[in-house]
């Protein structure tokens, strides 16, 4: 017992013995990684401190964008339409993490500079550059601090806007009483705050002087960011021609449209970059927008630019050559402004106008011309070309007939016909205008020439399976069917379809609920759905060329810039562009197209009067449409009118040239005929005959003239800059 009780004792005294060694290597252990890490750091301050320091001042490079001049827009002989005119302008290239006070600081300086421009919310309630709020941002930019103190605790748990909301509640109406000088750092704070980190926007591109220049340039160490160069401003050589064609440009301030922003961010663009806004410029902007200039931007530790190297200077957009000469175009405004001002009736404020090359597609002319509801002046509206839809009356009844031809209805075995008033049960009788009474024999030959809207209406019913018809009877068809038929026909010619012009926008036209079976009649002969002036065009340029629809366009190529600045090398060329053909045999179009030749030729022909002793052969179709007014009058919406439209080709035997005219809402009771003699002008300035002969040539010379005593004027002044900076110097 007494050996078993010893053995336990020494046990126990074995393993006590153990413990203050396993406690010492703990301590040593301990006391080891602390000298180690001791050394270490003694060793990163001394040995190695200056390298850490030089490491948190360095610099950092990156790559910065700017932009370039646009592309410019030419006429068809590269006489200029858009132009970019080159400014003095002082930039701004904002830093990465630039806070707001130090723009504020910078804004501050910079207008020590230079004169700011601006009118305050304070000045003038309803035209003013500097809102409260602006003014309220550039005082908080550098007073911060004064005022979290008058925030409460609650407030100071804020974040985000929330937290900035409730700073700008604390600014006080007499903390943005500013200077002169601290308005105009205001102006500028504003403009550098819209800048986006390494993207080069301009403070001031208008108005800036040499001195200004010179004030910034000498002082540009003490300036980060600040820059000054060359940027440009859209021009327009000729005036308002085509100017609702050619289209608008964004501003910086508006930048790229928030409805593409996405599409525009994708593509490389900065928030504020200047993009097409409409039309050609909108169109044609991955075109004409260039690419951007890149720079090796060396900023701080403190975000701020300290240096710029160029790498990729840029290159300004490319060019756009129309298809349109503007000497030819000028004439077509003018024979246009010149119909609605001297024969303008009732509610007719309007007239479109559009000539197309019917073998290429290439548009020569297009214009709208407008009264101004509050001026009563004439103005632009080319657009309307494509945008302004309206019932064309019998100017399409050719459509119709290829379209029976094409449904298998219309042959050379039954193509004769009465025409005789048509009446059908509980309706007004359908009659042709040249046969109000009586029974005339017509054929689709005749039927053109005579414009029968009977020859038309039967069409339509055939098409709906009714062959013969009993007058006073009612129609029994399928009404719905037999419209949805013809316009599928109607858009193989561009009428109700889209036409493929390269311009955004364009708009298709109404179509009309068909619930009557007589509205299928109406819509035979041009009274029911409503079509632009640019559609009547390509559906008259697809009979003119034999039944190919072309693309209408208005641009025939793509060329750089030379180093003289002029229009450069081709780099790309438009090629027409075929949308469809039309499925009729050839002698069925010859004779649609002998219809459209006695309209204009014919003894009975609607159009004889008009081109009356004219020095080439045409071909076309009148139309007149009754219908309802839906212009900008509002309380004279619904009211009775009268749509007058021509649409035609020439030369009649080898088409160069396609017409369509629109003159709407005239009064039903009229002596309105600007339809034809409008279109009889255009083609005899087409053609330089009549009274437009040579006087291209003549308005050639005179602008020829004009640019040398243009030419000669920017030389003056140039040598006379030059002289002043130099006596500067």
């Amino acid at each position: 017992m007494k050996n078993t009780t010893g053995k336990q004792k020494k046990k126990r005294e074995k393993h006590k013995s153990h413990i203050p060694f396993r406690l010492n290597l703990l301590f040593l252990m301990v006391f080891l990684l602390f000298a180690t890490l001791i050394l270490r750091l003694g060793y990163l301050q001394i040995v190695q401190g200056e390298e850490f320091r030089a490491e948190v001042a360095r610099t950092e490079t990156t790559l910065a964008t700017s932009n370039v001049p646009r592309g410019e827009i030419y006429d068809a002989q590269q006489r200029k339409l858009v132009g970019n005119k080159p400014i003095q302008t002082i930039t701004y290239t904002r830093g990465t993490g630039v806070s707001s006070k130090d723009m504020a600081e910078l804004a501050y300086k910079l207008a020590e500079y230079m004169e700011m421009p601006n009118v305050t919310i304070f000045e003038n309630e309803e035209d003013y550059d500097l809102s409260k709020r602006d003014l309220e941002d550039y005082w908080l930019a550098l007073h911060s601090a004064e005022v979290n103190e008058r925030l409460s605790e609650e407030e100071k748990q804020l974040t985000g806007s929330e937290l900035y909301l409730a700073q700008v509640d604390k600014v006080a109406e007499e903390d943005i009483q500013f200077d002169q000088r601290e308005q105009e750092a205001a102006a500028i704070y504003k403009q550098m705050n819209s800048a986006y980190a390494l993207t080069t926007i301009n403070i001031k591109n208008q108005n800036v002087t040499n001195e200004e220049i010179a004030a910034v340039s000498e002082n540009l160490s003490q300036l980060p960011g600040i820059d000054t160069g060359t940027d440009w401003v859209r021009t327009y050589p000729q005036g308002s021609m085509l100017r609702s064609i050619l289209g608008t440009v964004s501003t910086e301030e508006q930048g790229v449209p928030d409805s593409g922003y996405l599409t525009y961010m994708a593509q490389g663009y900065a928030r504020n970059d200047r993009v097409g806004r409409s039309n050609l410029e909108l169109q044609y902007e991955t075109v004409l927008k260039g690419s951007k200039a890149k720079s090796y931007t060396e900023t701080n530790n403190n975000g701020d630019i300290i240096n710029q190297t160029e790498q990729y200077p840029g290159e300004k957009g490319s060019n756009l050559v129309l298809t349109i000469d503007i000497a030819f175009q000028e004439q077509v405004e003018e024979i246009a402004r010149q119909s609605l001002k001297e024969n303008h009736q009732g509610l007719n404020d309007s007239i479109y106008v559009a000539a197309m090359d019917p073998r290429t597609g290439e548009i020569l002319a297009m214009t709208g011309q407008k009264i101004d509801k509050e001026t009563g002046e004439i103005i632009d509206d080319a657009q309307g070309v494509t945008t302004q839809a309206f019932e064309m009356g019998s100017s399409v009844k050719a459509a119709t007939i290829l379209a029976a031809q094409m449904d298998g209805v219309l042959t050379a075995d039954n193509n004769v016909m009465i025409d005789t008033p048509l009446k059908i049960a509980q309706t007004p009788a359908i009659r042709s205008l040249f046969n109000q009474s009586g029974s005339v024999r017509v054929d689709d030959i005749t039927a053109l020439e005579r414009s029968s809207n009977i020859y038309t209406a039967k069409l339509a019913m055939r098409m709906g399976g009714i062959n013969e018809f009993q007058n006073g009877s009612s129609l029994v068809m399928d009404t719905d069917m037999v419209v949805n038929k013809m316009r599928k026909y109607y858009e193989m010619f561009g009428l109700g379809a889209r036409t493929g012009i390269d311009l955004p926008n364009e708009q298709t036209g109404y179509k009309g609920q068909a619930t009557q079976p007589g509205q299928a009649l109406y819509f035979s002969f041009g009274q029911f759905d409503t079509y632009t002036t640019m559609q009547l065009l390509q559906y008259i340029s697809t009979i003119a060329n034999g039944g190919t629809r072309l693309a209408p366009r208005l641009v025939s190529e793509v060329r750089g810039t030379d180093e003289g600045g002029n229009v450069g090398p081709l780099k790309t060329e438009i090629e027409p562009r075929v949308l469809n053909t039309i499925n009729v045999s050839e002698e069925g179009m010859e004779r649609v197209h002998r219809g459209l030749y006695e309209v204009v030729n014919g003894d009975n022909g609607t159009a004889r009067s008009a081109f009356a002793g004219a020095e080439y052969e045409s071909a076309g179709k009148t139309g007149t449409a009754q219908a309802l007014y839906f212009g900008e009058v509002k309380d004279r919406r619904g009211e009775s009118v009268i749509n007058k439209t021509y649409v035609g080709y020439a030369p009649y035997d080898d088409p160069k040239i396609a017409v369509a005219v629109v003159v709407p809402y005239l009064p039903e009771r009229n002596t309105n005929y600007e339809n034809t003699r409008v279109a009889r002008r255009v083609m005899d300035a087409f053609f330089q005959v009549g009274e437009f002969e040579n006087t291209r040539n003549e308005n050639a010379a005179e602008e020829n003239a004009d640019d040398s005593a243009m030419n000669q004027e920017e030389t003056d002044a140039d040598a006379n800059q030059e002289a002043e900076t130099n006596e500067e110097e």
